[in-house]
């Protein structure tokens, strides 16, 4: 007698247990989408590259604070359906925010909002704005960066922190790291141009570096598969380094002058390769 009840009892134990699986189960699918739902479809009505609108939502989505400094992005697959693009589109999106500090990606983890309590950022109105402007030459973009890249790495010999420092260290080794893979190069070389930026101590260049960033991540990233040799570059970043470090303002501006005016002709040939069908 005491046997069949017993088995009743445990027949009835692990039923309960199941139907509380079931009830948590269904509850955080029910938080999930309603946490997602925040994520519109991009429906691509401008002319503005596809890429550029899912930063310019994400911005715009974090400026509005509805997603917030440690958030989790949902999982890639998910967030290309909640906003209606490609996975290859959403990646770009993401590396381009990765690139510029508004995101982070931890392997294993996700992607997260970054906790930025740094220099104003630029809302979805303003990049979208950035991103209309069609016709600018491959030469005024560098003779823009030129006069804000040289200013900016002067003052960051200046007033760079030992903190900052580490930073652009860590960053310069994953652009030694990455030679031979060009498109983790090119956020690794965004990423250390956007720390001299903050290690100026001004943020008005400091956004105005981010607003650069942004642009030239997208241009750079059709282009930068076909770099040849990345040494050079990787060479330069170093010297930019080291005269920021040893607070040599005037080598820290000659150094970002000669990178830069490398860059523009490294960059010439990468378009010249693409015009020539080559990969």
């Amino acid at each position: 007698m005491v046997l069949p009840i017993y088995c009743s009892l445990l027949f009835f134990h692990k039923m309960m247990l199941l139907s509380i699986k079931i009830l948590v189960v269904k509850k955080n699918k029910g938080m999930t989408t309603t946490k997602n739902k925040k994520f519109k479809p991009i429906l691509n009505e401008s002319n503005n590259n596809i890429s550029q609108e899912v930063v310019s939502r994400l911005r715009d989505m974090i400026h509005r604070g509805e997603i917030k400094a440690g958030d989790k992005l949902p999982p890639e697959r998910d967030l290309a359906k909640l906003l209606n693009v490609s996975r290859p589109t959403l990646r770009a999106g993401i590396r381009s925010l990765v690139a510029i500090g508004v995101l982070q990606s931890k392997q294993g983890a996700g992607t997260f909002v970054v906790n930025n309590e740094g220099p104003p950022s630029l809302d979805g109105h303003q990049l979208r704005l950035l991103a209309s402007l069609r016709g600018f030459t491959s030469t005024e973009m560098f003779e823009a960066r030129l006069a804000l890249e040289m200013a900016v790495a002067g003052l960051a010999a200046e007033r760079a922190t030992s903190e900052t420092l580490a930073s652009l260290a860590e960053e310069l080794a994953g652009i030694f790291g990455s030679i031979d893979e060009p498109e983790q190069f090119l956020v690794h070389d965004m990423n250390f141009h956007q720390l001299v930026a903050t290690a100026s101590g001004n943020r008005i260049l400091t956004s105005l570096m981010n607003m650069v960033t942004t642009i030239l991540f997208d241009v750079r990233s059709k282009t930068v598969k076909r770099a040849r040799d990345l040494k050079e570059s990787a060479e330069m970043h170093r010297i930019i380094y080291r005269a920021i470090r040893d607070k040599n303002v005037e080598g820290a501006r000659e150094a970002m002058r000669e990178h830069l005016l490398n860059a523009q002709a490294a960059q010439e040939k990468e378009i010249e390769y693409g015009n020539n069908g080559k990969n």
